[in-house]
């Protein structure tokens, strides 16, 4: 990248992490195999203010799910998995008294988040996967459809494939990713472990956003057996490392770590999003942006923001993580990725189009909306005008189509389903489908 662009995307971050109060980032671009630009932003610790760096270690949270599907396609490669054989073929011991169809969902569904299992309340608790699948057994609710027909977050439903991995390889999920994937890519600062995070130099230091926005400082998230979808600690320097497996066809510095067709796979469209984009397996794809494809796929956990893709036809690679949860850090990632393209900074997919709704129209989507994993979003009209309400903040919303509505700030949509015409059962947000809480399609627990 030439100085001025170098420049401007700097600036651009250092806004961004002002008026979002980030205490520490760091920003890592390759392009065909070279680094050519690396750099951390802010401090590790706001006690001791040390500097980031690019190897700083953070958490990448849910970017942690493509190197599931890696593993998985790693092993379909070898003929040892079938992406469209039904989940019972591999957890027998998966009954699923709580309509999961363990004989229609397939592992092509978990990779894809369409297995039509809404998001459940977490058991962070549980730390062994069969100790996962008997819960699985027991939790009941309300399907949101046929395997296939929406697409929402389960990271219940994602962390078998943690438990398929250890029956096809006999290896903890956690050991085989570690020798299949980090070992080989040289990933010598990445880890599942918290007590080796402890033992190393350089370590981020988890926040969130508490009372009237004042930063806290917080222990890192155990997860227990989410690590398979959220596990990971990694840093910038490792992260372009991994990205070398997409844009160089699964072969790292002449290493073959994975096959290539493979993990090509990986960033088909399977899942429509928005108008311009879709999702995968574990990755987000934008076909069509700025004559080039971006994939990519962003997390968020207690202390981390993070966001990781590549353009395959450029062979570029771009990371970006943050000790803070709940930001927008995928507009800093854009903004590096535009650099390194030689675009304007601010150049973005184009805006959904702009519709006006009828009073009608606005009222069957006013609701409270919930998922048994906690989430919850009002929506409610003020003035005529929708407006929705998240963890005791609210975002002005603009329509694009009749169920549709897009955050006015940061361009998030919101899709509504319906049953028949009448009110919204549910809402797509972010990646999470959230039910009318008064249809009562909410997990329910046995006793």
């Amino acid at each position: 990248m030439d100085h001025a662009s170098v420049s401007a995307l700097e600036a651009f971050v250092q806004q961004f992490m002002e008026k979002e109060k980030v205490p520490g980032l760091s920003i890592g671009i390759l392009r065909d195999g070279e680094t050519i630009y690396q750099k951390g932003f802010g401090v590790t610790d706001l006690g001791t203010n040390q500097p980031v760096t690019p190897e700083t270690i953070f958490g990448i949270a849910s970017v942690t799910k493509s190197f599931t599907a890696a593993a998985i396609m790693q092993l379909v490669a070898e003929g040892k998995l079938s992406i469209d054989a039904p989940i019972r073929s591999y957890l027998p011991d998966l009954q699923g008294k709580g309509n999961i169809h363990t004989d229609k969902i397939t592992i092509h569904h978990l990779l894809s988040h369409t297995s039509g299992v809404p998001p459940l309340l977490r058991r962070e608790e549980l730390t062994r996967l069969p100790e996962h699948i008997a819960y699985l057994n027991e939790v009941q609710f309300a399907p949101l459809g046929v395997p296939g027909e929406y697409i929402s977050y389960s990271n219940d439903m994602f962390l078998l494939l943690g438990a398929i991995i250890e029956r096809v390889t006999g290896q903890r999920y956690r050991t085989y990713v570690t020798e299949r994937l980090l070992a080989p890519l040289e990933m010598n600062r990445s880890t599942y472990n918290l007590e080796e995070v402890a033992r190393f130099a350089d370590v981020s230091v988890p926040y969130v956003k508490g009372e009237e926005q004042q930063l806290k400082k917080v222990p890192w998230p155990t997860l227990g057996n989410y690590e398979v979808g959220g596990g990971i600690r990694s840093c910038i320097v490792d992260l372009l490392k991994y990205g070398q497996l997409y844009v160089n066809a699964g072969r790292y510095q002449e290493k073959q770590v994975a096959d290539g067709a493979s993990l090509r796979a990986m960033w088909q469209p399977v899942h429509r999003l928005t108008k311009d984009a879709w999702y995968g397996y574990a990755l987000k794809i934008t076909p069509h942006y700025a004559g080039i494809t971006l994939v990519e796929h962003g997390g968020s956990q207690p202390g981390v923001s993070s966001n990781f893709g590549f353009v395959p036809e450029k062979g570029l690679v771009v990371t970006v993580l943050s000790n803070l949860e709940n930001v927008p850090i995928q507009s800093v990632w854009l903004a590096a990725v535009n650099a390194a393209l030689g675009l304007p900074l601010a150049h973005k997919e184009d805006e959904a189009p702009l519709y006006t709704p009828t009073r009608e129209e606005l009222e069957k989507l006013v609701g409270t909306y919930k998922s048994g994993e906690g989430g919850r979003l009002r929506l409610f009209l003020r003035d005529d005008a929708p407006v929705a309400e998240v963890a005791g903040m609210e975002y002005a919303l603009r329509a694009s189509s009749h169920d549709t509505l897009i955050d006015v700030q940061n361009g998030q949509p919101l899709r509504f389903f319906f049953k028949k015409q009448q009110q919204a059962w549910a809402v797509l947000f972010g990646l999470r489908m959230l039910c009318r809480s008064e249809d009562k399609l909410i997990m329910i627990r046995r006793d």
